[in-house]
């Protein structure tokens, strides 16, 4: 599948580029162990966006995987899932971290998360604060205990879980699709072992 767009993104650094409908993304982890947040939109009425309530009571599950959908707050079909090479290792409902969480869970101030780096990603496109909705985690696993608590507040990968070096997630677009990445910048909670490293990030031709 020719690849129209080939990008390494750096540790930390955010991602935007819109598909056109039948056009595939693909997320490669290239170290292993990378959380990278991600959010979808209609690309021709930005306002029709990324639904997770939509998503989760579609697909009838937290973790989304191969042939699962992304659903629009329209409840229509944005992106969907074609490959997963671990198997449903991703968030979907701890959100992205900020600046501010940092400081609100670790007391760590002035360190920045993957909410600025959506705003940058989004201003690229006259979008802003407004326009972040939860977002998926790929490559982040939230165990949720039985009594419904999260491990730790955080993203505590479980053994045997999390992404290896290589390891990717592969998206058809479904309408034509702003795609919004956050290559997680966090350093405090085990998500990136403490050390963010770079993604490959890919549009490909679909055919």
């Amino acid at each position: 599948m020719p690849a129209l767009r080939d990008d390494v993104v750096g540790a930390g650094q955010p991602w935007s580029g819109v598909l056109e409908a039948g056009q595939h993304l693909r997320i490669t982890d290239l170290e292993g162990r990378q959380g990278v947040d991600f959010l979808c939109y209609n690309a021709d009425n930005p306002l029709e966006r990324y639904h997770a309530p939509n998503t989760l009571k579609a697909s009838g599950t937290l973790r989304l995987t191969t042939g699962h959908t992304l659903y629009s707050d329209e409840a229509r079909p944005i992106m969907t899932m074609v490959a997963d090479s671990v198997g449903g290792f991703h968030d979907t409902i701890g959100g992205c971290c900020s600046a501010h969480s940092n400081e609100m869970l670790y007391g760590v101030k002035d360190c920045p998360g993957c909410r600025e780096n959506f705003l940058a990603a989004l201003s690229d496109h006259g979008l802003g604060r407004r326009d972040i909705v939860p977002n998926v985690n790929f490559f982040c696993n939230v165990p949720v205990v039985n009594d419904g608590e999260l491990a730790e507040r955080s993203f505590v990968p479980i053994p045997g879980g999390g992404s290896h070096p290589g390891d990717h997630v592969e998206l058809r677009a479904e309408m034509r699709t702003l795609a919004v990445i956050s290559n997680c910048p966090q350093m405090n909670n085990p998500c990136n072992d403490g050390q963010p490293t770079p993604i490959r990030v890919e549009i490909l031709s679909g055919t």
